[in-house]
């Protein structure tokens, strides 16, 4: 659905996006992140047709976006971080302006505003000025004026910026139930909303992509394998030795357990290695009590800050500006 090929954009010696390539399949819902001033937003302006690149090739839906840019704006929703709404324009008014402007059959844009405002929960709203509704109900009007065109792709910046816990959560909901409908590309600090909403994630710093895949993936290739924690009800070396008779086992470490008379350890494995079965068979035989066993994953938070951090100091070591 959506392909990028080697995209760079300079801003005179600056370069914003470095020779960026990824693909997106149709139905996908993608997490893109990236620290401030590392090449996102360009890229989705880039994507939408708001920006041209220097270098490099977007094709949409198998169009490139500098031969046929009008197509392809009809393919794209676009919601940005500050929606462009007429705050002096009721709801309907600005929905019904917005599907003139992308080019909606006169006969089909009635149907087609009563449908959105009802998928997006605007319709109770319909005929309330823009400039009285709550941030919440902002952004949603925003999100139907990105759909109005019905679009094929959808790119959401910051969709939930600035919302409550409660709007966090309907918005996610939303944008899961248009993820069915659509091709989706999520932008967001919020990194437990990603997390939640998305199952593949691509991470841009300094201008490059540092990382395109599941966020569960990406945890076990950061650790170098898979990792168990353990809450057992032994001494140290009970579990030790016991624990030795695993021979897939590559790493034991002790930690500071939460409950009294009880050990924590987290057993690591090699990457893709599933150890559970071997460690509670070890442990059972040796009749050690497993009080907790989990998997101890990186949280999104975690990848990023790794990603980026190393991403970072290996520019700087390379005595390039930052």
């Amino acid at each position: 659905m959506i392909e990028v090929s080697n995209l760079v954009r300079r801003y005179g010696p600056h370069v914003a996006v470095d020779h960026a390539s990824f693909n997106i399949q149709k139905g996908e819902i993608v997490g893109f992140l990236g620290p401030n001033g590392a090449g996102k937003s360009t890229t989705m302006n880039i994507l939408t047709g708001y920006l041209s690149a220097t270098e490099g090739t977007v094709r949409i839906d198998g169009q490139d976006i500098l031969e046929h840019p009008t197509e392809i704006k009809k393919k794209i929703g676009y919601l940005p971080e500050n929606p462009p709404l007429y705050q002096d324009m009721t709801v309907r008014e600005y929905l019904s302006f917005a599907g003139e402007i992308k080019g909606v059959p006169k006969q089909e844009k009635k149907e087609r505003v009563n449908r959105i405002m009802e998928t997006v929960g605007v319709h109770d709203v319909s005929k309330r000025l823009i400039k009285n509704l709550s941030k919440g109900y902002k952004q949603r009007v925003g999100l139907a004026q990105a759909l109005i065109g019905d679009p094929q792709a959808l790119i959401l910046d910051e969709p939930t910026a600035g919302l409550d816990p409660k709007q966090i959560l309907e918005i996610r909901d939303l944008i899961i139930e248009l993820g069915k409908d659509h091709t989706v590309i999520l932008s967001s600090h919020i990194l437990p909303e990603i997390s939640a909403v998305c199952r593949r994630v691509l991470i841009i710093n300094q201008g490059r992509i540092v990382a395109d895949d599941s966020p569960e993936n990406l945890a076990k290739r950061i650790l170098g394998g898979s990792r168990i924690l353990l809450r057992l009800e032994a001494a140290e070396n009970v579990v030790q030795g016991a624990l030795e008779k695993v021979p897939l086992i590559k790493k034991l470490e002790f930690i500071e357990s939460q409950e009294d008379s009880t050990v924590d350890a987290i057993a690591e494995a090699a990457e893709d290695t599933d150890i559970r079965r071997d460690l509670f068979r070890a442990l059972a035989a040796a009749d050690i009590p497993i009080l907790m066993m989990r998997s101890l994953d990186m949280s999104l938070e975690d990848i990023f800050l790794n990603l980026t951090t190393k991403e970072t100091d290996s520019l700087s070591g390379n005595g390039e500006e930052k």
